[in-house]
């Protein structure tokens, strides 16, 4: 069988790398223009090739977004960016405008083109017109169920290959086509500058009483009624290869290194025990407590099984659920002496018992003991970010090796 495609968010080179290590099979990143996610730290042009020889390094595939909605002048440039993109031997552009589509094809005939959740995509008419426009796949819209789905999939020629969303954040518009944001603080989401606001807290005021704000009450922190919770479907990893999609993607460009990791890996260890033996496949439920060891709302099914209904909002806060702290990424181990060279990502103690996760395996506990500092000085504590420390670990690890540690 060939495996479905899972597919992660890079905003950055380490998040990139850390996404492949930790079991990617492809990724999407997005350049300093044309993504939707102008806050994430993007890709400069070095930044790209680097990105690209190291996914293929390990034979998996890098994917371009440039799915923003663009006004006139963000087409300045654009097919002499595609033609670069080109000579680096990208795998694919995610879009989905026409217009940059018809540029993307005159710049670079033979690139496979994605469309992009942007586009709405919600039924198999609309997927077969933008087969015939030269779209390999398409990224269906979230707000679809595995009916829906599979009926799109029954429809549309066998060669248009379908994705899907299966994890991260929800947006409470139709596939992110939100005004909200232009609106209220003039950041266009569909240019990459959305601002949240559907995060944020709201009154009720009535029409006949303006600048009289009545709080809509579900505690004593008033409420947050376009919150939504986060997509997880890692209970159901059966049902995602059964519809027919070839991929299933992570939304998380603008979340850290330890959240790509994190729940890449879990997703990675479903779906490889899934094709290891399909019809006595049982979800482990360690898989679901690993993904929520990163930072998260509480967790939907989004519209796979059934529209959402009020549950699915989260009305009491829009902080995230934070149990675990990233504390530290190997950089070099020494086997001979049996110490790991650490970057510090949070404050870590003398004493402290942290998770040692590593690309493959089981995590595994370790105590802090004898912790130095890059000069060589024992220290009881490393409170500076990304200081160079000296740990022992009781077992070889890689680079890219995770330690975290539980919050008191």
């Amino acid at each position: 069988m060939n495996k479905i495609e899972l597919l992660a968010p890079a905003g950055n080179l380490e998040k990139l790398k850390m996404a492949i290590l930790y079991g990617a099979d492809a990724v999407y990143f997005g350049g300093e223009t044309y993504g939707l996610r102008a806050s994430a730290d993007n890709f400069s042009a070095e930044d790209i090739k680097e990105g690209i020889d190291f996914v293929h390094s390990y034979g998996k595939k890098a994917y371009m977004t440039m799915n923003i909605i663009p006004h006139n002048d963000d087409l300045v440039g654009m097919d002499l960016f595609v033609k670069e993109l080109t000579v680096l031997g990208l795998d694919a552009i995610i879009l989905s405008d026409p217009g940059v589509l018809s540029i993307v094809k005159e710049a670079n005939p033979d690139i496979e083109i994605h469309l992009s959740t942007q586009a709405n995509n919600t039924n198999y008419k609309s997927a077969e017109f933008w087969h015939k426009q030269g779209i390999q796949r398409i990224i269906l819209a979230r707000e679809l169920s595995f009916a829906e789905i599979k009926q799109i999939k029954d429809n549309v020629p066998s060669d248009l290959e379908l994705e899907v969303f299966i994890h991260g954040a929800m947006c409470i518009s139709y596939s992110g086509r939100c005004l909200l944001s232009n609106y209220m603080v003039g950041r266009d989401s569909n240019r990459g500058l959305c601002a949240h606001p559907c995060r944020w807290k709201y009154s009720l005021m009535e029409e006949k009483r303006p600048g009289e704000y009545f709080p809509v009450y579900e505690n004593d922190r008033g409420t947050f009624i376009f919150n939504s919770k986060d997509l997880c479907m890692i209970e159901h990893i059966p049902e995602l290869v059964e519809s027919g999609v070839v991929s299933v993607k992570i939304e998380g460009r603008m979340k850290s290194s330890f959240y790509v990791a994190t729940v890449i890996k879990a997703y990675r260890k479903a779906i490889d025990e899934y094709y290891a033996d399909p019809q006595n496949y049982k979800f482990n439920p360690k898989w679901l407590d690993e993904i929520s060891k990163a930072s998260h709302r509480e967790y939907t099914k989004g519209f796979y099984f059934q529209k959402p209904g009020a549950d699915e909002q989260v009305y009491t806060n829009s902080s995230y659920i934070r149990e675990y702290d990233f504390v530290g990424m190997v950089l070099e181990y020494d086997k001979a002496t049996g110490v790991a060279k650490v970057e510090q990502r949070n404050r870590i103690f003398e004493g402290d018992e942290v998770e040692v996760v590593p690309p493959e395996g089981d995590f595994f506990i370790q105590v802090i003991k004898d912790l130095k500092d890059e000069e060589g000085n024992t220290i009881s504590v490393a409170p500076h970010a990304q200081m160079i420390l000296y740990i022992p670990i009781e077992k070889e690890v890689k680079p890219y090796t995770i330690l975290r540690k539980k919050r008191q």
